[in-house]
């Protein structure tokens, strides 16, 4: 079952990666299909920061041809199979939906960030740590980001909060909840970087067109950087 497992999770990653070659191209949700259009959300990074991607799909391809070629038997990499493949379907689905549906794509992206999460809290933090845990804290932290980022534009399109109201609220929600996981997980500073990297985008977004969101989103990436630092350093010192 191992075996199987990691087999999966190499055509499940393959679907996962191809995906953009094979669904509409996405450059964030249509205005339109709100009723109150918002053409540059605030709570969406700049452009320049969805290139994470290259990185996450390069990794995670590693992780998976690694974990089947060398550790297709070991328990620790099977732990996290079960939650990733599930999130990688999820994910293989999601631009599809994305494109004409925000409020399902939401709810997938959520679901999508939960099981990326309970991988990642599966995974042995030291154990091939470049291979096993890593890939699925950048993968994890993009998602905690984008998955705020996506409910913070329905808040705004559906006239919950205002787009600045919306920003500030999604923005602490991702620290709150980015700065527990960090915490927990204190010696894999991949995930809190990948956070902060969000972060600064919101503040490129921000910067020319509303200050008060990008001097919250510079707060909160030092934030941020600074949980992710002291959590690695003070855990460090005691082992």
């Amino acid at each position: 079952m191992m075996t199987l497992r990691a087999i999966l999770l190499i055509l499940a990653t393959l679907a996962f990666v191809l995906a953009p070659f094979y669904t509409p191209s996405f450059s964030g949700f249509d205005p339109s299909l709100f009723p109150v259009p918002i053409e540059n959300p605030a709570v969406q990074p700049a452009g320049y920061a969805f290139s994470i991607w290259s990185v996450i799909y390069v990794w995670l391809l590693i992780h998976a041809g690694y974990g089947f070629w060398k550790r297709a038997h070991s328990p620790d990499w099977d732990s996290v199979r079960v939650p990733l493949i599930v999130s990688l379907v999820l994910g293989s689905l999601w631009l599809a939906i994305a494109s004409s549906y925000p409020v399902i794509a939401t709810v997938v992206i959520l679901a999508m960030a939960a099981a990326t999460l309970t991988a990642y809290f599966l995974a042995d933090e030291f154990y091939d740590r470049w291979l096993l845990s890593a890939p699925l804290a950048i993968y994890a932290g993009w998602l905690s980001a984008a998955s705020s980022v996506s409910v913070g534009i329905l808040l705004a399109g559906y006239g919950v909060l205002t787009d600045t109201e919306s920003a500030l609220v999604m923005i602490a929600v991702v620290l709150g909840i980015a700065g527990l996981v960090q915490w927990a997980r204190p010696y894999m500073p991949v995930y809190g970087l990948t956070v902060v990297w969000a972060l600064v985008g919101i503040i490129v977004t921000n910067a020319q067109t509303n200050v008060l969101v990008a001097g919250v989103a510079a707060g909160a990436a030092a934030l941020m950087a600074a949980v992710t630092f002291f959590a690695w350093n003070k855990r460090r010192v005691t082992l």
